[in-house]
């Protein structure tokens, strides 16, 4: 048994902040992603130039300078909009705030592309023949488009999920006592730091773990009666 100095508890509750932090993510960067690959795929030029810009900058820029630049950039703006207005007093943000906002929206943009390449997937013949059945553009994208979409998706997104979760990690830099901020904390107090890392470490091995037999398990359950070639 490990001896974590009396600080397990402290890096359970850092551990729960991590996957709410990424649940958190998850759920925005599927809503940015969504509106992403429907941008990119519509007939507007403008929502594709803003989605091609969206996806071309948050990819190319490293996710620890976007997480600063949101967090202390961030806090300037509103500050300077403040001051402008008259209000005097200090703003700070929020860290779990600007965490979960700065990664969904770094990962809205890698599941942009995901789900745009599991919309193309699906066979534009199978949604013609719905139309043709008689079904509404409603009903072909409820019964036709969306389930296929999803098993064309999941391997993309599942990936991008077991990154995003690592990628949370940053969060304990703007102060936000996530688990590695807790064992930061801790290896610290205890000069310990080989100890606490290797707990946080298996902590998101565990997590991902999970994660990967949950996916493996709705791949086959999006794909049953699939003929694969």
């Amino acid at each position: 048994m490990i001896d974590l100095q009396g600080y397990g508890p402290s890096i359970a509750q850092g551990t729960l902040l991590t996957i709410n932090v990424s649940l958190t993510s998850l759920a925005i960067a599927t809503v940015l992603g969504v509106a992403g690959a429907l941008a990119k795929l519509s007939g507007s030029r403008v929502l594709k130039t803003i989605a091609q810009i969206y996806t071309t900058v948050i990819r190319g820029v490293p996710d620890l300078v976007l997480m600063l630049l949101v967090f202390y950039g961030g806090q300037m703006l509103v500050n300077q909009l403040a001051y402008s207005v008259g209000y005097e007093d200090y703003i700070d943000i929020n860290p779990y705030i600007a965490g979960v906002l700065t990664i969904g929206f770094i990962f809205g943009a890698y599941m942009a592309e995901t789900f745009r390449g599991a919309i193309l997937a699906v066979p534009a013949g199978q949604l013609e023949a719905g139309a043709a059945y008689g079904m509404s553009q409603i009903q072909v994208i409820i019964r036709i488009l969306l389930p296929q979409m999803v098993r064309h998706a999941i391997p993309g997104f599942g990936n991008n999920w077991l990154v995003l979760t690592k990628a949370t990690a940053l969060v304990s830099i703007i102060g936000l006592d996530d688990m590695v901020r807790k064992a930061s904390l801790a290896a610290g107090s205890t000069r310990m730091p080989f100890t606490f890392y290797a707990v946080v470490a298996f902590n998101y091995l565990i997590i991902t773990t999970v994660s990967i037999y949950l996916l493996q398990w709705l791949e086959k359950k999006y794909s049953l009666g699939v003929i694969k070639n």
